[in-house]
């Protein structure tokens, strides 16, 4: 009985929630390539399915940092299209990578077995950067990017990164993950964001963690592309 009622479960989800929807993988990449002024569009392979991501590289770099977007966009999208080109500038090769996407409608609480997904594409764009000579790997994270990324922590102990930047993450803590974090988030960030912070500072474990709170700026650092990129290779100089 309590199998039949499992199979019943299951067969009420929504179709939307069980794969990462590649038909608009694919649209928004037919839309950004033209786009791509900075950077290279380059297609990188898990789980079978091959992603978009941009490589932008800087010469004699200091390292490469993966870049993972929020729900439902994509690698060029807001801050995220801002951190790549503009941390390029300051010395880090960028790789921007595709994440896992659903219906536009989806929620974030659907995302969730989208994250093994999620995570493979980590691995495989850490890999590339160490492929292209890249002896240190970070990591910059935003929203829903934070939670897929807290994912392939937990289940990847041997993880080469050596630093993660989580911006506006919605969640209470960082457990189970031990590298240096910088928890950054803004004053006028989402309500669940704020009411996260003091229980992902607790969680900071790394004694070379940190944790800003950035005055007046919103979940995207909406007219802030300055003082955000500075926030972020401040901590990334002192860190790699």
């Amino acid at each position: 009985m309590r199998y039949l009622f499992l199979l019943l479960m299951f067969a009420q989800q929504p179709a939307w929630a069980a794969n990462s929807d590649y038909n608009r993988e694919k649209k928004w990449a037919d839309e950004v390539i033209p786009g791509v002024v900075i950077g290279d569009p380059v297609y990188l392979e898990a789980r079978g399915h091959k992603f978009l991501s941009l490589h932008t590289e800087a010469p004699n770099a200091k390292a490469g940092v993966v870049i993972v977007h929020g729900i439902g966009v994509h690698p060029e999208h807001g801050l995220i299209g801002v951190l790549r080109s503009r941390l390029a500038d300051l010395g880090y090769t960028t790789l921007s990578i595709q994440m896992p996407i659903l219906a536009v409608e989806a929620d974030a609480k659907v995302y969730q077995p989208l994250f093994p997904e999620a995570a493979a594409r980590i691995k495989a764009a850490a890999k590339y950067l160490q492929d292209k000579g890249n002896k240190k790997v970070a990591i910059v994270s935003h929203s829903l990017g934070s939670a897929m990324t807290k994912s392939y922590f937990r289940n990847n102990a041997d993880s080469p990164f050596a630093a993660w930047v989580s911006i506006g993450f919605l969640s209470d803590n960082y457990d189970g993950v031990k590298l240096p974090i910088y928890d950054l988030y803004g004053g006028s960030d989402l309500p669940a964001v704020v009411k996260g912070a003091d229980g992902r500072k607790k969680t900071l474990v790394n004694a070379r963690s940190a944790q800003t709170m950035a005055p007046r700026m919103d979940h995207f650092f909406t007219g802030y592309d300055d003082d955000l990129v500075k926030y972020v290779s401040t901590f990334l100089d002192k860190s790699l």
